[in-house]
């Protein structure tokens, strides 16, 4: 069979990769809000993938993937030494991105879109990244909705992907 996600397979098979989420998972254990977590980044990364499609984009499915299972894996470092997150996971990224065989124009790309997924950002794979960051959240079905210190436009009540 043709895998087409190799490389993302490589990190999340991953030794390392497979501590830092475990970090991320015990830094949120009694969290009640939102968790950055393996469910979040595949939701992260089907979205994307959608949206790509849709748009008619020709970003890899690899890169993608990749972006999404990265873009939060440093969270325990904001937890932990108060490092923000997209830079804490742009930094472990690297070395996942190095051995897992990335090229340098799709680690650039990948880095990048990790660093900018909370803003905006410049480009349209990072503002894609971005919205579908936002569009992962259930807002619709989440017990902490009402504590929630997300402006009530930006969350979720209805499916779009």
């Amino acid at each position: 069979m043709d895998n087409n996600l190799y490389k993302v397979n490589k990190i999340l098979n991953s030794e390392k990769y497979k501590e830092y989420l475990k970090k991320n998972n015990e830094c949120e254990m009694d969290r009640e809000f939102c968790k950055h977590d393996i469910d979040h980044f595949l939701d992260v990364a089907r979205i994307a993938y959608i949206i790509c499609l849709e748009k008619g984009l020709n970003y890899s499915k690899e890169v993608i993937y990749a972006i999404a299972i990265l873009h939060d894996i440093g969270r325990w470092m904001e937890y932990e030494k108060g490092i923000p997150h997209e830079e804490a996971s742009e930094i472990l990224a690297k070395e996942l991105l190095r051995e897992a065989g990335f090229s340098e124009y799709e680690e650039n790309l990948i880095l990048q879109a990790i660093l900018s997924h909370r803003k905006h950002g410049e480009g349209e794979l990072n503002f894609i990244i971005y919205k579908s960051d936002k569009l992962s959240r259930k807002c619709f079905t989440c017990g902490a909705e009402q504590k929630c210190n997300w402006n009530k436009d930006k969350k979720n009540f209805n499916i779009l992907y």
